[in-house]
């Protein structure tokens, strides 16, 4: 090491203790607790332990097990949510993970799914999602008034980038005999970025078997379009944080037009997610906008409740 100059940093956990109040195991285990929560805010840091730790790290580990659970015993469902267009005509549908606890009823995917990534659960999961809906199209393909409706999937980056991926979502294809153009995949900008060229592989594999996909929560992260134009995109998706915002921040309503009117220049086509009102469709169908998915429409249903609004 001589001549080399090194530089260590260190990561703290400690706890308080007065006396034998708390035995030597559990006084190692809070110093542990604390420790893990020093390395998770970035390391090179000092954590104390405190009950709210213990108590997060508790839910944390029974939420995981319970995840592994709903795997094992089918307690994940499929929310649909409608996309329409200007004719208030369903397009399709973008379908939504939830999580049918036996206890705690039903769970939000926000309270699951970054547990989910950091703990790997999100790569089975992912595929249960595609599974079931590729089997869910099967079905539609025998009810006249649902067979044309696409059906837009969320993926992940674990999974998206798992070297075999292309054929994971191959085989789910020949299993389930679907149309392969009936099935869309939501890609965030994270992933697509993340590794520009496996994405330009991956995508131009799938887009020759007929699998079309959308770029989810547009100008929420790099938004460059270098890779925009070197993608086989054919639908954006407008972040709903700025169609929330539409008639209450200026700044919002220009980035909404500029992503249309860019997309409509890539002879791409927009849909715009979190759509509550009827202004915020007027105003997006004023500037190009040519898909709309929200609660104006309609919340994320369960199937019985989707397929009863389409008869």
């Amino acid at each position: 090491m001589e001549g080399y100059d090194y530089r260590c940093t260190s990561s703290i956990g400690a706890s308080l203790f007065v006396e034998h109040l708390v035995t030597e195991d559990d006084l190692l285990k809070h110093i542990d607790i604390a420790l893990y929560q020093a390395k998770h805010k970035g390391r090179n840091a000092l954590c104390f332990f405190d009950e709210a730790m213990q108590t997060l790290l508790t839910e944390r580990s029974t939420l995981k097990l319970d995840l592994r659970l709903a795997l094992e015993k089918d307690y994940f469902e499929l929310y649909y949510q409608m996309q329409i267009n200007h004719d208030h005509q369903i397009m399709g549908a973008e379908a939504l993970l939830r999580f049918q606890h036996p206890k705690r009823g039903l769970i939000s995917p926000l309270d699951f799914i970054a547990l989910a990534e950091e703990s790997g659960l999100i790569l089975p999961i992912g595929q249960w999602v595609l599974e079931a809906a590729c089997a869910q199209l099967k079905i539609w393909e025998n009810m006249p008034h649902m067979q044309p409706l696409q059906l837009a999937v969320n993926v992940s980056a674990n999974q998206f980038h798992q070297p075999n991926f292309v054929e994971q979502v191959c085989a789910v294809l020949e299993k389930t005999a679907i149309d392969p153009t009936r099935l869309k995949l939501e890609l965030t900008e994270g992933v697509v970025i993340n590794d520009i060229d496996d994405t330009i592989i991956k995508m131009q594999k799938l887009k020759a078997l007929g699998v079309s996909f959308s770029l989810d929560d547009f100008g929420t992260g790099y938004s460059s379009l270098s890779y925009l134009t070197q993608l086989p995109f054919e639908q954006l998706k407008i972040d709903q944080s700025f169609v929330r915002n539409l008639g209450i921040k200026q700044t919002d309503a220009v980035m909404v037009q500029t992503i249309i009117s860019m997309a409509n220049s890539l002879d791409m086509e927009v849909i715009a997610e979190g759509v509550e009102t009827k202004a915020q469709r007027d105003f997006l169908k004023q500037h190009g906008c040519s898909l709309y998915q929200g609660y104006l429409f309609s919340k994320p249903v369960p199937l019985e409740e989707f397929e009863a609004i389409l008869l």
